[in-house]
């Protein structure tokens, strides 16, 4: 394993270092980070890749992506809320194989329009409206009774939805059937999107679980080492409204808030998450809101952060007008939920529209291409090529490594080259840069060499990794993330 020093000690098979994880790269010179907004549509020009159902089944009215995608092996599994002719908000399911074509399977599990011929699956049999769902597939779980665990809100202490947001959890061994677990403290509220495993507890994002004075909406985040036993107190893990310039509003509409916190991706070292970035008006109409996809990153779950303030990751004006029903509507909105995933070259996360009449979209990068260094001359600098920076501390802990960098740009005259370091920034002999054989092809993890081979010796001493640009045309350069694997 692999010690990871930039925040909580974690034993990792991989450490991913990306550009805009400043606590994994804390050391830059004459680089500058970029961000990526999404890169393509699916197949055919359409981002829908779920619609909504045809007419007399539980979705046909519209679908929302307060939900999720978990990857089971070599499947993926989707769950989102439908809504049909009784209004009410069913969790339903779908599968892909390459998270772009799904199928709503016939589960026969809830009784819907006379029949069970659906894909609802049995959570409290149907019953309840859900407000808001997230699910985790926990694989390290040692009871398969266990292994899916979702998050829920509902409000069936007030019908009405004029108070609080119930908080409730289900454990399920196939993700279709769901048991129903007690909540520690009962009274807990509030409406998420985002649920990981970090460090042996869960952590969920929400948004204004009411621990912080009430409105503008915030991302906190809710603690349980059990996942029946949960912090009443939850932890302000990023907020928009008291930002300056910005102007503090305590309207529940207006100005600039987190929408449903963060749907998150765990990479180990380091969690990145998309949030709703809502823009209130003044008049504080609910139906002027409009809402983009905003990036943050954390390293240890609990606190957030923008790499780029108000980076939009997702603009909702790429989506289309916005839809005129009686909740929103005159601007576009998105919706975030849970659900990243690499799949072969390509990185995808899953969304959908706040009016929910067409379904859940798909937006895709190249493979971790979510932002980039690119080198740059500075005021004191004599060219690009001095532009470097220096990670966090690793430990190999006696293990050999191997080291690869996600980068583009390159060529015989642009050039990459990686130093391996002491903790004290000094070089090791056998891994300075003179030593290493320089990148000059791009692609998505090409591994680093030096003249005594590609592995990283082992050793019990911290190490940290140094990155060179260089060449005629070093600004020509992206670098994208660097990847440092156990070898065997």
């Amino acid at each position: 394993m692999i010690i990871y020093n930039g925040g909580p000690n974690l034993s990792l098979k991989e450490v991913v270092l990306f550009p805009f994880d400043d606590y994994s790269i804390p050391f830059q010179r004459g680089v500058r980070l970029q961000l990526a907004s999404r890169q393509s549509t699916a197949e055919g020009g359409t981002r829908i890749v779920v619609p909504v159902g045809p007419v007399g089944t539980p979705d046909h009215a519209w679908i929302s992506y307060y939900g999720a995608v978990c990857r089971v092996g070599n499947d993926f599994m989707m769950w989102y809320l439908g809504g049909g002719e009784d209004e009410k908000k069913r969790l339903c399911f779908a599968t892909s194989r390459d998270g772009r074509h799904w199928e709503k399977p016939d589960l026969g599990l809830v009784e819907y329009n006379g029949n069970t011929h659906n894909n609802a699956v049995d959570l409290l049999e149907g019953r309840i409206d859900i407000v808001a769902a997230t699910v985790l597939y926990d694989s390290e779980d040692s009871d398969p009774q266990r292994r899916f665990k979702l998050v829920f809100e509902t409000h069936r202490r007030d019908p009405a939805h004029g108070g609080r947001a119930e908080f409730n959890v289900a454990i399920s061994p196939d993700g279709l059937r769901w048991t129903e677990l007690p909540v520690t403290p009962h009274d807990l509220s509030c409406e998420m999107s985002g649920i990981t495993k970090f460090n042996g507890a869960y952590y969920v994002t929400a948004q204004s679980g009411g621990g912080h004075f009430g409105p503008p909406r915030k991302l906190e985040t809710f603690v349980s080492y059990d996942f029946e036993h949960w912090t009443l107190a939850d932890c302000l893990g990023f907020m928009r409204g008291n930002i300056p310039p910005r102007p503090v509003t305590y309207e529940s509409h207006a100005g600039e808030q987190v929408h449903l916190g963060a749907g998150l991706w765990n990479r180990g070292n380091v969690i990145m998450g998309f949030y709703g970035m809502w823009h209130g008006h003044p008049t504080n109409d609910r139906r002027l809101v409009s809402i983009d996809l905003g990036f943050v990153v954390s390293n240890d779950a609990l606190h957030y952060r923008e790499p780029v303030p108000d980076f939009r990751i997702i603009a909702a004006s790429e989506d289309g007008m916005a839809d005129d029903n009686h909740l929103l509507r005159v601007y576009p909105a998105l919706e975030q939920g849970q659900g990243f995933e690499n799949i072969g070259d390509e990185t995808l996360t899953w969304y959908g529209s706040w009016s929910g009449r067409d379904g859940v979209r798909v937006a895709t990068w190249q493979r971790d291409r979510l932002g980039y260094f690119e080198p740059f001359k500075g005021s004191k600098m004599r060219s690009p090529a001095e532009a470097h920076f220096i990670s966090a501390p690793l430990n190999l802990e006696g293990k050999p490594a191997r080291v690869f960098v996600n980068a583009g740009g390159l060529s015989q005259y642009s050039q990459v080259t990686v130093e391996v370091l002491n903790e004290r920034f000094e070089q090791i002999a056998g891994y300075t840069g003179a030593e290493c054989i320089p990148l000059q092809e791009e692609g998505l993890r090409q591994p680093v060499r030096w003249q005594s081979g590609d592995l990283v010796a082992p050793t019990n001493a911290p190490v940290r990794l140094r990155v060179n640009v260089g060449g005629l045309r070093p600004e020509d350069i992206q670098i994208y993330a660097l990847y440092v694997e156990e070898a065997f």
